[in-house]
């Protein structure tokens, strides 16, 4: 009689590397298992260190390569294997690319039961410097050294690395600035355990058309020593610096941003064009994090839309309005809807300052704005939808439904929740009829992906 092998943790076995999940981990098959090994390449033949063994699934790492796989380069960032930031620094970019168009046609299929060819995934090209934003955690090594980076992958951990690959060259040395502002000044790093300390997070963000950077401090305290003297420094060293911007966070808790900004040289705000469309940035304002892949997914939800300028465009969960806005030359009348009010008055402000005056903003849900527009005699011709990572609500499915829009665009950062979605649309006679990727984050695990649902007619 054949005996069952059995897995057991600290084995190790070779193993080919047939497929990828949604997160970079490579995926193979021994004893009737399947086995997860992070930082592997579709072709590789590794020998893995089993770490985790599940019912119906086990965990590995490289114990060694025994055949790399074609795809596999070697990694840019020297600190790639233990920052968890990164998911295919390790491929090269046409692998990875590959990779996220199977994630995303995967996902419609098998979850949304949905046969329509993932047309393309699209992309800047660019895989280093292409982040206008990073938020860096600040934390104090068991013999006093100040570290400044990244929290490890499931951790909070803080990988030191001042010059990550993804951000622009020009944070690194305001990182060192601020470190070396807080040693000489006496402020105190905070401490997540305790609660003690003042420095939380260094948090930069760039205009990369207007070449406008603001450095903001999120502290516990308003109350800092030579906050002139930093200023003068992070001026002198990078002209860009526009503003420079306390944020009071004194809660016990892993949220990053507190609700207090407090200017402490320059403007409020930086400045930066999306779709030719300009806009303002504070602290707490939602800006794209890689804005000229966002031009591209923009570009192509206004392809799915197909607007002709006598259209009525419906923007849910709209933020600070920055798609609506970029339709709005091509629409009769946009509308706005989200559920966050500084967002809509941040709408507001963008539609006047560009001039646009067939846009209008209102803070409301899904099922409000649909009886708000029916109350107004008002039907969308097109709805677009760009909903958090966790997706639309029935309530809000069932609302756009109701609304009987011609097309509804719907723009996810999670496929698996779009192909759910998708499918409760389709049960309520919306069928997708084409589908796009966008690497807005290469090297990632993200993908991003936009769909156009057309209403079904009756036989």
């Amino acid at each position: 009689m054949k005996q069952t092998v059995i897995l057991k943790k600290n084995d190790e076995i070779p193993l080919t590397i047939t497929a990828l999940t949604a997160l970079g981990s490579g995926v193979g098959h021994h004893a009737g298992l399947t086995v997860f090994v992070e930082n592997t390449a579709i072709g590789d033949e590794v020998l893995a260190h089993i770490i985790k063994v599940k019912a119906t699934y086990a965990v590995g790492i490289i114990k060694k390569i025994l055949t790399p796989s074609p795809d596999r380069i070697e990694p840019d960032c020297p600190v790639f294997a233990g920052c968890g930031g990164c998911a295919f620094r390790h491929l090269n970019y046409e692998a990875e690319k590959r990779a996220k168009l199977q994630q995303v046609q995967d996902a419609l299929q098998r979850i949304g039961g949905i046969d329509c060819p993932v047309e393309d995934i699209l992309s800047t090209g660019e895989t280093r410097r292409y982040r206008n934003k990073a938020q860096y955690p600040v934390g104090m090594t068991a013999d006093g050294k100040t570290i400044i980076g990244f929290y490890a992958k499931r951790s909070h951990r803080i990988v030191d690395c001042r010059d990550c690959v993804l951000q622009p060259a020009s944070f690194a040395p305001l990182l060192d600035i601020v470190a070396a502002w807080a040693a000489e000044s006496g402020v105190a790093v905070y401490d997540e355990e305790t609660g003690r300390g003042q420095l939380r997070h260094i948090y930069l963000r760039k205009g990369f058309h207007t070449d406008e950077t603001m450095v903001c401090l999120v502290v516990t305290t308003p109350k800092l020593p030579r906050l002139d003297a930093l200023c003068t420094r992070l001026t002198a060293a990078d002209p860009t610096v526009k503003s420079v911007v306390l944020n009071i966070n004194r809660a016990k808790t892993n949220v990053i941003l507190g609700d207090i900004c407090i200017t402490v040289f320059g403007s409020d705000f930086i400045e930066d064009t999306l779709c030719g469309l300009r806009f303002r940035i504070s602290p707490l304002s939602f800006y794209q994090v890689n804005p000229r892949g966002a031009e591209i997914l923009y570009r192509k939800a206004a392809d799915f839309a197909a607007l002709t300028g006598s259209e009525l465009l419906l923007d849910l969960y709209c933020g600070t309005g920055t798609i609506g806005l970029s339709m709005a030359h091509r629409a009769k009348q946009v509308v706005g809807v989200e559920i966050i009010a500084q967002a809509i008055e941040n709408a507001k402000d963008n539609a006047a300052r560009n001039g646009i005056e067939n846009a209008r903003f209102f803070c409301d849900d899904a099922a409000g704005a649909a009886k708000r527009l029916l109350f107004e005699g008002l039907r969308p011709d097109v709805v677009v939808l760009d909903p958090p990572r966790k997706g639309c609500s029935t309530d809000v499915i069932d609302a756009v439904s109701q609304m009987q829009p011609d097309r509804v665009v719907y723009v996810s950062c999670d496929p698996a929740t779009l192909a759910r979605d998708c499918k409760r649309f389709a049960a309520l006679g919306y069928a997708v009829r084409r589908a796009a990727a966008v690497d807005m984050f290469p090297r990632t695990g993200h993908v991003e992906a936009v769909v156009l649902l057309v209403r079904k007619t009756p036989d």
